[in-house]
């Protein structure tokens, strides 16, 4: 029996779901990732890399810590692997740093939190600046202390002409929250239903502009997203390690680098 050619929905495959992200228009202040050479021995750059820091408390009750001291030694690990990003040319970078789920725990460590993101934001700003970084927040910025959202501010400012490495800090972050102030803010400009789609969503999203995760990396051994990007990590690669964030060096980085140049990625094809 003769078959026509197949129907297809308009939409698939969504442009979301692109195997490479388009190139940079500039609106994001960074270039897109290098390619590999074949004759360097590099691997593949990701054009994005999104890291669940995980293990900080356990890092400090392994060494008889307080759980603050965990989170001090954190945050000494995320200088390490930001150098590191920008030597290997990755154009986005995204630390899960706070949950809103967070907010459950005791009120000496959220505080404390929060004293460790204004100390390292006043500390770095002007080094980041220097490498070409450019900050940018994920999260609920109005429900932070004011003293919080100061420091922020100003180091968003600072930043700005960044080109050489978007750094998106989730502080106060969670998934699900994403997509529920991505359709209030289409409603509030008045979207159409009929012209909600997959593209409408992720232009309302606090990654507007930015290339999916490629890869979403994850320390300290569980196995899960935990209301981490879960739009659009649709097609990331997932790599989980066991080493704890405070140990997860240049070194481990590569590692999982490594382990995603070895995936080929298909994206349903």
């Amino acid at each position: 029996m003769a078959r026509g050619r197949l129907a297809r929905p308009t939409d698939a495959p969504p442009s979301a779901h692109a195997a490479r992200p388009p190139e940079s228009d500039g609106t994001i202040g960074v270039a897109p990732g290098p390619a590999a050479d074949p004759t360097s021995g590099e691997s593949a750059v990701p054009h994005h890399v999104a890291i669940i820091m995980d293990g900080n408390r356990r890092w400090a009750r392994s060494r008889a810590l307080p759980e603050l001291e965990g989170h001090a030694a954190g945050v000494e690990a995320i200088r390490a692997i930001l150098r590191h990003a920008v030597r290997r040319g990755i154009p986005v970078l995204t630390l899960y740093a706070f949950s809103r789920e967070n907010w459950a725990r005791d009120d000496a460590e959220v505080r404390g939190l929060f004293g460790l993101l204004e100390a390292a934001i006043r500390s770095e700003t002007a080094e980041l600046k220097v490498q070409g970084v450019r900050i940018g927040l994920l999260g609920r910025l109005d429900e932070l202390p004011e003293d919080t959202r100061r420091s922020i501010a100003a180091a968003l400012a600072e930043t700005e002409g960044g080109s050489r490495l978007r750094l998106n800090i989730a502080f106060n972050y969670a998934g699900r929250t994403e997509i529920v102030d991505a359709v209030r803010r289409l409603i509030e400009h008045g979207t159409r239903s009929e012209d909600v789609d997959e593209a409408a969503i992720e232009a309302a999203l606090y990654t507007a502009g930015l290339p999916d995760p490629d890869v979403i990396i994850r320390t300290g051994g569980e196995q899960r997203l935990s209301n981490f990007l879960i739009w659009q990590a649709a097609y990331a690669e997932l790599y989980t390690t066991e080493v704890l964030w405070p140990d997860f060096g240049p070194e481990a980085f590569d590692a999982a680098l490594d382990e995603f140049a070895r995936r080929a990625r298909r994206f349903g094809r």
